[in-house]
């Protein structure tokens, strides 16, 4: 069993009895209630193995076992939801990320619905339950089938067919049972009504699917329009044929897109291209029924396509044929809760333990992926033909005036925007959201500060009182700490702002704003002024006729090491946007992160930047952790790592007191060694905070291990 606990000291299988009255219901995946300890106390488990300890194949160190065993207490549901090969991937991300494989499966596996559950139950189709064989690490004892077993439904294209037991099955009083069933027909037939990939070298993608390739795929950069009227992104439209040629392949395919937007344009392309094909979508957004329906239906034999946002990489596939990442460096793919895993890194991973094809789709390139690609490891896909937008840096055209070319929208940008708005949409970019988010002192120049949190000041509009963007206090008859000034100045403008600005410019002009605030998704093919933040942009009819990205030093200016393939992304995504021939005016930035994009060479920047990092040792070159706790608990942990050759160390630096945090740089060949101690250290600083027998229980504060941290450095 495998306990659902957060404590590192639990991530471990443990050994249970199956009574007699349970041997029916429990089948390896199904979720259980087990004893802990003493007191009456019950906790949540899943079934792992199954094994009978009288058999004489029985050759394991557990199975040799003689003593008596704790009964599990219940089976909370005959239903099947951890497959093998989520518990593998979960075993083994868990394992390189030194965390605990159930905070995986948390991800993987959703909250149970019971009313969902039990309708998918009594919907399953008649099959006859078989014993059978399960991979290594998921073995069971064979026995005749036993009626009220769980079973898998069988899918409405297949047909379940009797099999009579093997005559040489010894009959052992557990088993672990499934359903056999025989697909009708294998591979799908589809029609499509357009040729697929087009754009790119014939067959090259083909092979992909067919022969399972690992690629990185350069994504054409324009728009496309659906029968219904409906524009997408062409690298939607690419990802959808991906996976119709997979399900024509008789495998399923796993679709992972950043947020719901992207998936919005991808289930389109699909709808399109084969409306009747299988598709869960498994989305964050949706009620919990809901996607507790989707993973169910994930669960059944039939291939089908899965489309989702990062934890859609962990959906129970099944005969998994393609992994497809739009986008890969963007960081929602960055999972938030521990142990942190990145999309990518789990798709790496999943794709090694199935064999099956691996698609890197995007605009532009990550840092990780061109490692990948140099190393040889993905093989490198471009369209045939080198189409890209126009892109105008304007640090690339000689302004005689100094003010003009200091100015936030270049003359050029005015006059791009004038001419194209009279033929349809005009883009914006900006970085922030809202009317003002940064005021300073107007007397020193200073960035004003909260008197409460000292949190930053910001305007929600041109008539609202200052406030603070933390806690949302007032910040009436402000005063300066600095100079004593009381008057503000507005620092940076915000979509908002910028609006407000624009509108005057161009009377006249519908204004449209789009950020987290004000969510479109789609826009008309008619004149408007659309000011967008990163990532925000609406999918016009037609794209737009000028776009003007800009904010460009500001967005340049955050402290990351990631910064510069990240803008590149940005605005990589936002060009792609514009319409044929539409001018994409970069407005403020030069140097080689305006060349790359000007001719449309991202991989030549992604190498420069790889080959940067690895003269300094900075990721992905290396791998990297942090070690944060106290100072006592981070020297014992950087104690157990003096034996690993290669490292080196930064630190320890002082965090918030009484924490400090040291990062360890390691090689890639070295990273199992790394967990490994350090997951060590992790059970041992846990296991230290027990209640004393007597006195006031202090708990001692959490040694925390974070691996690959993209904000790290």
């Amino acid at each position: 069993m495998l306990i659902d606990s957060p404590l590192p000291q639990l991530d471990h299988l443990f050994d249970y009895g199956v009574p007699a009255e349970l041997v029916g219901q429990v089948a390896v995946g199904v979720r259980v209630k087990v004893p802990f300890r003493s007191g009456g106390r019950v906790i949540d488990a899943y079934v792992i193995e199954l094994f009978d300890p009288r058999a004489e194949s029985a050759s394991t160190t557990d199975a040799a076992y003689r003593g008596a065993l704790s009964p599990l207490d219940s089976v909370v549901s005959t239903a099947v939801v951890l497959t093998p090969a989520v518990w593998k991937l979960a075993r083994r991300l868990a394992d390189r990320a030194a965390g605990n494989a159930s905070d995986i499966i948390r991800l993987a596996v959703p909250p149970r619905q019971v009313r969902v559950e039990k309708a998918w139950l009594a919907a399953r189709a008649a099959a006859v339950v078989v014993p059978v064989a399960r991979e290594p690490g998921f073995s069971a004892a064979p026995e005749p089938a036993v009626p009220d077993a769980p079973v898998m439904p069988a899918a409405p294209s297949e047909t379940a067919v009797p099999i009579p037991p093997p005559a040489s099955a010894p009959n052992h009083p557990l088993v672990e049972p499934v359903e056999t069933a025989i697909p009708t027909p294998s591979p799908v037939s589809i029609a499509l009504a357009t040729p697929a990939f087009v754009g790119y070298p014939t067959g090259r993608l083909d092979s992909v699917i067919m022969e399972h390739h690992r690629v990185a795929v350069a994504a054409i950069p324009e728009l496309t329009q659906l029968d219904d009227g409906t524009t997408i992104g062409r690298w939607a439209q690419t990802l959808a044929e991906l996976a119709v040629a997979t399900l024509g392949a008789g495998q399923s395919a796993i679709l992972c897109v950043p947020d719901f937007r992207d998936q919005d344009q991808v289930q389109a392309a699909v709808a399109q291209l084969a409306p009747t094909l299988p598709l869960s979508r498994v989305d964050a957004r949706q009620p919990n029924p809901d996607r507790y329906r989707a993973f169910l239906a994930c669960l059944q034999p039939e291939p089908r396509i899965i489309l989702g946002n990062r934890s859609a990489v962990y959906a129970p596939a099944q005969d998994l044929g393609l992994i497809a990442v739009w986008d890969d460096g963007d960081p929602l793919y960055t999972e938030p809760l521990s142990p942190y895993v990145n999309t990518r890194d789990a798709a790496l991973v999943r794709q090694q333990n199935t064999e099956c094809a691996l698609v890197f789709l995007g605009h532009s390139r990550s840092v990780e992926t061109q490692r990948l690609v140099e190393l040889g490891y993905l093989a490198d896909v471009n369209p045939a033909a080198g189409r890209h937008p126009r892109i105008i840096p304007t640090d690339f055209q000689s302004e005689p005036d100094q003010q003009t070319r200091a100015a936030r929208i270049p003359s050029a940008a005015w006059q791009a925007a004038r001419e194209a708005l009279g033929h349809g949409p005009v883009l914006v970019q900006v970085a922030s959201p809202g009317y003002a988010p940064m005021l300073a002192c107007q007397s020193c120049k200073k960035a004003s500060r909260c008197t409460h949190c000292q949190g930053p000041l910001g305007l929600k509009s041109a008539s609202a009182v200052p406030s603070c963007r933390w806690c949302g206090a007032l910040a009436a008859g402000w005063t300066c700490a600095h100079c004593e000034g009381t008057k503000l100045r507005v620092v940076t403008l915000g979509t908002g702002r910028t609006a407000e600005e624009l509108g005057r410019a161009f009377p006249g002009a519908r204004v449209i704003v789009a950020d987290g605030d004000h969510t479109i998704q789609t826009l008309g093919a008619e004149p408007a002024l659309v000011i967008a933040t990163r990532g925000a942009e609406p999918v016009p009819t037609g794209g737009y006729r000028a776009i003007l990205i800009l904010d460009g030093e500001r967005m340049l200016a955050r402290e990351s090491l990631r910064v510069g393939e990240d803008c590149l992304r940005w605005w990589a995504n936002a060009a792609a946007l514009a319409a044929p021939g539409a001018p994409v005016i970069l407005a403020g930035v030069g140097g080689a992160l305006a060349r790359a994009l000007n001719a449309w060479h991202p991989d030549i920047f992604a190498a420069s930047e790889l080959a940067d990092r690895r003269q300094l040792r900075f990721p992905p070159a290396v791998r990297v952790a942090s070690v944060t706790g106290t100072a006592a608990d981070v020297d014992a942990a950087l104690a157990d790592l003096s034996a690993v050759a290669g490292l080196d160390v930064l630190g320890p630096v002082d965090t918030e007191a009484p924490l400090v945090r040291a990062v360890v740089r390691f090689g890639y060949a070295r990273g199992d060694e790394v967990a490994h101690a350090l997951k060590a250290a992790v059970v041992r600083n846990a296991a230290k905070r027990r209640k004393p027998k007597s006195g006031s229980f202090q708990p001692a504060p959490t040694l925390k291990v974070r691996f690959d941290d993209p904000e790290l450095l």
